[in-house]
């Protein structure tokens, strides 16, 4: 099966999320799209990062409804801080009859040579890449790379956060489920 794995912290989930991994599910070759949740991205600032535990419970309810979605806390129980490059390698290895491609915008394709071993993600590992708004896709890298075409939606987690600590409203920015669960924790107010 061909899967796209979609790595994040998911500082929370919204909809810009999903409407990608929906986007891909319709109009690529992935079968599946594993929401892969990241404890801590080496290259991001930790501060301001909810619980991972309380972020995976947010992806979990945001996509339950779709069985084309897996959510993942693989990461969780790997060495951090978690390197994609050791989370391919283990996935590869427990699924060897998956194959895997990573699924990312164009903002963070310009930094994957900042990656650890990004040579060896980008030569066993196809790229699809959805442009985002300010960063162009070149690929002087010579990754395997396919791009796909999204719909551009300028929705960011940060948006989120900043909107909530000010208390105002974020519906529609993200699934009810996730508001419920985020208003009922307190997330994000601090």
């Amino acid at each position: 099966m061909k899967i796209g794995l979609y790595f994040g912290s998911f500082n929370p989930v919204h909809v810009g999320h999903l409407i990608i991994a929906n986007h891909f599910l319709n109009e690529t070759d992935l079968e599946k799209v594993w929401f892969i949740v990241s404890p801590h991205n080496p290259l991001k600032n930790e501060k301001g990062l909810l619980n991972e535990f309380h972020r995976l419970q947010l992806v979990r309810l945001a996509t339950e409804d779709d069985n084309r979605i897996k959510v993942s806390d693989i990461e969780f129980s790997l060495p951090k801080p978690s390197y994609t490059i050791n989370t391919l390698a283990y996935l590869t290895e427990k699924n060897p009859e998956h194959e895997f491609c990573i699924i990312m915008g164009s903002d963070s394709f310009q930094n994957i040579d900042k990656w650890k071993n990004y040579e060896a993600i980008i030569k066993n590992y196809p790229v699809y890449v959805y442009p985002r708004p300010g960063f162009e896709i070149s690929n002087p890298i010579k990754a395997d790379l396919k791009i796909v075409t999204a719909p551009l939606l300028e929705i960011s987690a940060t948006l989120i956060r900043n909107n909530i600590r000010s208390g105002k409203s974020v519906r529609y920015l993200l699934p009810d489920k996730v508001l419920e669960e985020i208003e009922k924790g307190g997330y994000y107010k601090k």
